[in-house]
């Protein structure tokens, strides 16, 4: 598959919050404020970028030579949870109020299954060392793309009456339903008819 070829998949085709329901603890958790969802988007980007190539490396480099496949999960945890604390340090200071709203969700990207999920799936579908990085930073950009546009309707929501039994996180999971639907409406056929793969 060409490298726009996976830009596309992983931001549209596959999304990982809107197709794969994946992550989904921060994109409702976070996505209240748009400057919140930004800086939870980045620093998803940055960690699924980083955290697929890495893994890549360690799975080729460490695991496979010494037939240690089946600890692939654990190796890959451990390197998105030394890419989460570093991220963590340089929001810290670089933006206290970022780390602020952020709270507890940042820490939480250790655990989020689609920086994991991606790491997995670069492997099972045999993707190299750029491909991976590639198909790593789309995921995030997809998930950026989810979250920022849910914090958007999450704010006009706030200022919209709505039923009270709907306030709050139950309209949140309906407009992200909804969401997902109009997602579902892309096809890997788009990928083949625009001759990406």
């Amino acid at each position: 598959m060409s490298y726009i070829g996976i830009l596309i998949t992983y931001i549209f085709v596959q999304n990982f919050i809107l197709v794969q329901f994946l992550g989904l603890c921060p994109f409702i958790g976070v996505s209240k404020s748009s400057e919140s969802a930004i800086g939870m988007g980045m620093a998803v980007t940055f960690v699924t970028g980083i955290a697929s190539a890495v893994c890549w490396a360690v799975y080729y480099f460490l695991l496979v030579p010494f037939a240690l496949e089946y600890l692939r999960t654990i190796a890959f945890i451990l390197v998105i949870a030394a890419l989460v604390q570093f991220v963590e340090m340089v929001i810290r200071k670089m933006s206290p109020s970022l780390y602020k709203a952020l709270g507890i969700y940042l820490p939480l990207i250790t655990t989020n299954c689609a920086v994991l999920g991606i790491a997995i799936i670069n492997i099972d579908n045999g993707y190299n060392l750029l491909e991976s990085f590639t198909a790593g930073v789309a995921a995030g950009l997809g998930f950026t793309m989810a979250i920022i546009l849910m914090s958007n309707i999450r704010e006009k929501l706030e200022m919209t009456p709505v039923r009270k039994v709907f306030k709050g996180v139950p309209i949140a999971f309906i407009s992200a339903g909804l969401m997902a639907l109009a997602f579902m409406a892309f096809d890997k056929s788009l990928i083949t008819n625009l001759h990406l793969v």
